[in-house]
């Protein structure tokens, strides 16, 4: 099983949360991952690209083969920071 997500990483819950907000009251999901993302993938609009089930840490992981398709999850905490995950697409 491959999954395809992006994501949007920060250092505290309470700027991932915000960013959950924006992003529900209509932001663009890929722009505010280029102006906030502290993760290099930041400028391709948080896109990760694909991969398989246990390449990511296991929070990021369970959210990503586990969760809703093309919902924003989150937040998620990992040893990064918290993160908002989406995943576009799993098979």
């Amino acid at each position: 099983m491959h999954a395809r997500a992006r994501h949007i990483l920060v250092q505290t819950e309470e700027a991932c949360l915000d960013l959950k907000q924006k992003i529900a009251d209509g932001g663009d999901f890929a722009a505010l991952a280029a102006s906030h993302s502290q993760c290099p993938s930041g400028r391709r609009g948080g896109d990760l690209g694909e991969f398989g089930r246990g390449q990511m840490v296991p929070e990021f992981d369970k959210a990503c083969f586990e969760g809703p398709v093309g919902e924003v999850q989150g937040p998620i905490q990992t040893q990064f920071g918290y993160h908002l995950v989406e995943v576009t697409s799993r098979a």
